[in-house]
């Protein structure tokens, strides 16, 4: 990337001269995310994945929880990864030892500093917190590991006694510290002034997003001396979850010039494939990563960004692994139309842009999302062109219940010939879609690449909406199917994608019959 203009600048920089390091936490504080839990295995795909980006260190979960966890930091600390493999631990020697054992390199060794966690949460004095902290790093010295000091609940600390805390806690070994907000409280501002007295060793400022502020008050407490944030990937996280990794690096790249040593083009993979192990969906309008931060809808916008992206982007798509998406709708105008049919085929001259786009504007202000099976329904019709479908359903039949496993087999007319073809599934509708992917195999490999689902708020017969992205030899189409019946909207949706998809060669191929 090159450097930015438009950029702040950092007050200090990191006293070793290297770049500000990044410690993952996602498999630890990410993994907290209610209802999520990854397996050694899914651990260690993206440990994989953080090591290859270039983060630093990965918080591999804690050693003490359960075998399952103790199982992922050995698998993690055996890959021969190039970052650091760490562990949460407690002030406690068996934590200590566990985390030995298991081939940590390092521990995020945390204990609570706020009178309100040492008073309510372990009924314990300052005095004893300090002797527990102090002991547990020289025992983590005596074992080997790098130990990383932590005070939990920092932000609504005694500011001196964390930093007696801190000072001591290096004089018996520690090697870096860490600054943890761990409610969301702290403030850019405060930041700024509470950080510098607590650099007497590398610190880590570690951010909740409780109030919506993780992001900038990272990026403050890194401008007032931290010298490595801890993040999560896609901001997972307790509650509101924590600095969103993919934020702070584009964010220190783009707005204050500083090159973090991540490779960027690997964000979004990255992303998507901790969104899917956690099942924790991105949000569409997520920076970055969201389905619609490079999406455009907007005729004014997207006329500017066909002329120059950088009138409506503040950062290439590609730079974070991404493309450009122009989509259509009430709000789309003749530019963004014109070259959506250039890009399917479609050379429409003045008198039938003009019809399209009026009819695309309809549409959308009957509250319909474009697809790209729309898009070219509206062509065809202006076009007066007659389509003959290469695929017709005959029929399909699904078994589901309790004691059965899904399966389903469908009947179609592929190119005017009869195939019947059979699958099973994790459920009914993934049991039908596989049925048609085997049915039509002779004359192309379709992928489903997306599946959305959109109830209309109803009764048991509701009417359901559902929207499939399909793909065949670098092609990719969207297309929709809406009925009551849940199985046949989504069979209507793949098979009009399947047509879209399967239409150039269909047509081909009668060209040459004749």
């Amino acid at each position: 990337m090159g450097e930015s203009k438009l950029h702040g600048s950092f007050d200090r920089k990191d006293s070793s001269g290297k770049r500000i390091r990044f410690f993952d936490t996602t498999l630890r504080d990410g993994e907290q995310t209610p209802g999520v839990s990854l397996t050694p295995a899914e651990k260690l795909e993206i440990a994989s994945h953080l090591s290859d980006i270039g983060v630093d260190v990965i918080e591999a979960g804690s050693a003490a929880a359960s075998v399952g966890e103790r199982e992922a930091i050995r698998l993690i600390s055996d890959a021969g990864l190039a970052a650091e493999c760490c562990t949460y631990v407690r002030a406690l020697a068996q934590d200590i030892d566990l985390a030995a054992d298991y081939g940590a390199d390092s521990v995020h060794l945390v204990v609570p500093v706020s009178d309100l966690h040492i008073e309510k949460k372990l009924r314990k004095t300052r005095e004893q917190v300090c002797e527990m902290a102090w002991n547990t790093v020289e025992y983590a010295k005596s074992r080997g590991l790098i130990v990383e000091l932590s005070g939990e609940d920092a932000s609504r600390a005694d500011q001196q006694f964390l930093r007696e805390l801190f000072r001591e806690g290096i004089e018996r070994g520690a090697d870096r510290l860490c600054f943890c907000d761990t409610v969301g409280l702290l403030t850019p501002e405060r930041a700024a002034g509470v950080i510098p007295p607590l650099c007497m060793a590398p610190l880590s400022i570690h951010c909740h997003d409780d109030l919506g502020f993780a992001l900038a008050t990272t990026v403050a407490a890194l401008r007032a001396g931290a010298t490595c944030a801890h993040t999560t990937v896609n901001g997972l996280g307790e509650r509101a979850g924590n600095t969103a990794f993919e934020e702070l690096v584009m964010s220190l790249e783009v707005l204050y010039g500083r090159r973090t040593g991540i490779e960027t083009g690997k964000l979004y993979q990255l992303s998507t494939v901790v969104s899917r192990l956690t099942g924790v969906p991105l949000a569409t309008n997520k920076p970055i990563v969201g389905e619609m931060a490079f999406t455009h809808e907007s005729g004014i916008h997207a006329h500017g960004i066909m002329r120059d992206a950088t009138t409506y982007e503040s950062i290439k798509p590609e730079d974070v692994g991404r493309k450009r998406r122009i989509v259509l709708g009430k709000h789309s105008g003749s530019a963004a139309v014109e070259t959506a049919l250039h890009e399917m085929g479609y050379h429409p001259d003045p008198h039938q842009l003009a019809e399209i786009v009026g009819r695309i504007k309809q549409l959308g202000d009957a509250g319909k999302r474009i697809t790209d099976a729309d898009m070219m329904t509206i062509a065809d019709a202006v076009f007066e062109i007659e389509y003959t479908p290469a695929i017709e359903l005959r029929q399909f039949t699904i078994v589901s219940g309790s004691n059965a496993m899904p399966t389903a087999s469908v009947t179609l007319l592929v190119q005017g010939e009869e195939i019947t073809g059979a699958a099973t599934g994790n459920g009914p509708v993934d049991a039908a879609i596989r049925a048609l992917q085997r049915s039509v195999a002779a004359v192309g490999t379709v992928r489903l690449e997306q599946y959305h689902v959109d109830a209309i708020v109803g009764g048991t017969d509701a009417l359901v909406d559902v929207t499939v992205k399909l793909s065949k030899d670098g092609k990719t189409v969207t297309s929709r199917g809406a009925r009551t019946d849940i199985i046949t909207a989504s069979v209507e949706a793949v098979i009009a994608g399947m047509n879209r998809l399967l239409r150039e060669e269909h047509e081909n191929r009668s060209e040459d019959t004749d």
